[in-house]
């Protein structure tokens, strides 16, 4: 580039890695901080009934996210990085393509004028030996790569959940036939004597006893995961476990129906793109050197992941099993599982839908990658990569999409639903927020000196709190309202 006349722009082809990925980390970061802002002022305005300006603050959110802030965030840089100036030199290391002059010279050269640089009527503001930090072509093509992640990100999550519901939606048959057969759980328990091997599910899921029928497990579950991954034996078992120790009393609670609105709750959090995902964005970007394959490598982080939460769900359900059958030979009445949050990973059930969140984002990334250089730069840029790269990432890609719709989510719904508390979602909305209201009256009489509600400051936290452990409470407020 030259000061004084016309200049050429650098397309994100040429530009560092460590460029995008700071102006990216800046622009990330202002936007959180923004929304994190916002968040915390509208409960600072509902906590002190400030109910006008409650309303016009989720109005500016409504407008902010219509809007795109990042969007307004690139239309403010655009005036400001293109006139920050850095040495030639430093601009020349990390790059995402070899420069022209590296490669076959004419062709390179000519193709380069054609379609990745063009002419600017705006003069430099750099001197002759700097060069802008970032040029506006490059600016705007990142800002085109974040509406592709993002719409992307969004339409694969959607896709997901339609194509997971639907498999769901399948065991409702099993449901239905429950209720049609009148079944009654306490009668279940009396009325038999239930000799544990003979079980269809401790049949199929059920090993052995030893070190080998530990590792047998896994494998087993590891395969599980691709055909027939939760059977109407296991959807009675583990539906009559979670009422026996949550519901005893409810003999006609309808589980599929709980477990619908429990995913659906859980998957409005996934469709968001959280900060911890932004990081990856960004380190996505600053490794995305030529020469590296970055794009291509990380196309196993999520499938490695994916197969090793299918595998850890299927093995939840075999623990279950292996508790029942190592204690018991036969028991009086229907086998009984025993929930609990020891099966899973650091006793935390929700870590799974953590793991499922990054599993969809990295996926919807690598294709939201993908086609951004299509429609951008076309199928022969450099940063595309040579094809025997390509091919694997997208089947990879496909992969992903159908195992997670139709294994991996489904038994996400219901072995979940297996920890030791359960979640907000066993009540129904209008339940739901009866109760925070009701607790939220019951906290400002108690702040204003009634010492006889003491215990339902507590109550009126834990209707609003989102962890687990906390929400069993909510049976002790439904009780005591009625």
């Amino acid at each position: 580039m030259s000061g004084g006349g016309a200049e050429e722009e650098t397309t994100l082809e040429y530009t560092p890695t460590w460029v995008v990925a700071v102006v990216c980390t800046i622009i990330v970061a202002i936007s959180l901080a923004v929304e994190r802002f916002l968040h915390f002022l509208g409960k600072y305005l509902k906590k002190k009934n400030q109910n006008p300006l409650f309303q016009a603050l989720q109005k500016v959110k409504e407008e902010l996210m219509l809007l795109g802030f990042i969007s307004l965030l690139l239309t403010v840089f655009q005036s400001l990085i293109t006139k920050f100036c850095v040495p030639k030199h430093v601009v020349s290391h990390l790059l995402p393509c070899k420069l022209p002059e590296e490669k076959h010279a004419t062709q390179s050269l000519s193709h380069w004028a054609l379609g990745r640089h063009l002419l600017s009527s705006a003069p430099s503001s750099c001197s002759n030996e700097k060069v802008p930090l970032l040029s506006l072509e490059a600016l705007h093509h990142l800002h085109i790569f974040i509406f592709v992640l993002a719409t992307v990100h969004v339409t694969f999550c959607v896709l997901t959940i339609i194509f997971g519901g639907a498999k769901i939606h399948q065991w409702k048959l099993w449901e239905d036939s429950i209720a049609k057969d009148n079944y009654d759980t306490e009668e279940v328990l009396k009325k038999k004597i239930t000799h544990i091997h003979d079980h269809a599910f401790i049949k199929d899921r059920f090993l052995g006893i030893g070190k080998n029928s530990a590792v047998m497990s896994w494998v087993h579950s590891f395969f599980k995961q691709f055909y027939a991954s939760v059977t109407k034996s296991d959807y009675l078992t583990l539906r009559l476990g979670f009422i026996m120790m949550h519901c005893r009393q409810n003999r006609k609670f309808n589980f599929h129906k709980y477990m619908v609105r429990a995913l659906e709750d859980d998957f409005k959090k996934v469709v968001g793109i959280s900060w911890y995902l932004w990081i990856f964005v960004v380190v996505f970007l600053l490794l995305n050197v030529d020469g590296w394959h970055t794009y291509f490598w990380i196309a196993f982080i999520p499938f490695i992941l994916l197969l090793a939460v299918g595998a850890k769900l299927e093995h939840v359900i075999s623990q279950l099993a292996h508790e029942v059958a190592e204690k018991h030979a036969a028991i009086e009445g229907e086998l009984v599982v025993q929930p609990s949050d020891d099966h899973f990973w650091f006793h935390r059930p929700r870590i799974v839908l953590f793991l499922i969140h990054i599993i969809l984002f990295q996926n919807s990334f690598e294709m939201a990658f993908f086609f951004w250089i299509l429609f951008t730069y076309g199928f022969d840029s450099c940063i595309m990569g040579k094809v025997q790269y390509i091919i694997p990432r997208l089947v990879i890609g496909v992969i992903i999409q159908v195992l997670c719709s139709y294994s991996t989510l489904p038994l996400y719904a219901i072995v979940t639903q297996m920890g030791t508390h359960f979640k907000k979602a066993i009540f129904d909305e209008h339940v739901q927020a009866g109760l925070v209201g009701w607790a939220q009256k019951a906290r400002k009489k108690t702040t204003t000196g009634n010492a006889n509600r003491g215990p339902m400051i507590q109550l009126g936290r834990v209707v609003r709190s989102e962890n687990a452990k906390e929400e069993i409470t909510l049976t002790g407020a439904a009780e005591e309202k009625k």
